[in-house]
């Protein structure tokens, strides 16, 4: 399970998406922004910490990032409100996927609408039809968390042993020193 955001300009929605991808344990986030310079330094207050605890790949085109997850995800699906769109609680999330959240203001690009598996839309009943970005990727990250919890995925690490080594080093941690319980998170 990933994020990817494109073109989300806000550092308040893209810190708070950082903050909700680490509390449901999704390691990878994916970042495109062709619509003004890459952000050289995460963190602002609510998410600032998240960061440190996150993997960030950062693109400056929809096809140089698909074209990566396809390496690692078996769906990509864009937050787009389209005639074709399902219903968040129709994704199988027990399968590899990827959500891509847009921009605050355009949503997510036609590239990436025209590069993805499909579209899906949140359920909502009042008369605006969106949500704020980091409202959205919550709500959607942790219906997949839902799903992926009755599954039985949070029962072992999911990462490899060697990747789950090499981030306890970047992070400053020995591994011996950490609790049994928190080596199976990732």
């Amino acid at each position: 399970m990933t994020v990817v955001l494109e073109n989300v300009f806000d550092p308040h929605n893209e810190t708070a998406v950082m903050r909700s991808c680490d509390a449901v344990g999704i390691q990878d986030i994916y970042i495109i922004t062709n619509r003004k310079p890459p952000r050289k330094q995460w963190g602002f207050r609510s998410g600032s910490g998240a960061k440190k605890w996150l993997t960030v790949h950062q693109f400056s085109t929809a096809t140089e990032c698909v074209a990566e997850l396809r390496k690692s995800y078996s769906k990509i699906l864009t937050t787009h409100l389209a005639s074709d769109a399902i219903s968040l609680y129709e994704i199988d999330f027990t399968e590899s996927v990827a959500l891509v959240f847009g921009n605050e203001t355009l949503g997510v690009s036609d590239e990436m609408i025209a590069l993805a598996d499909g579209n899906f839309i949140i359920p909502q009943s009042g008369i605006i039809r969106s949500l704020n970005i980091s409202v959205a990727c919550a709500v959607s990250i942790y219906e997949a968390y839902r799903q992926k919890e009755l599954a039985g995925h949070y029962n072992k690490p999911s990462l490899p042993q060697e990747k789950r080594n090499q981030l306890f080093t970047e992070w400053g941690f020995r591994q011996e020193d950490l609790p049994a319980e928190n080596n199976s998170q990732i």
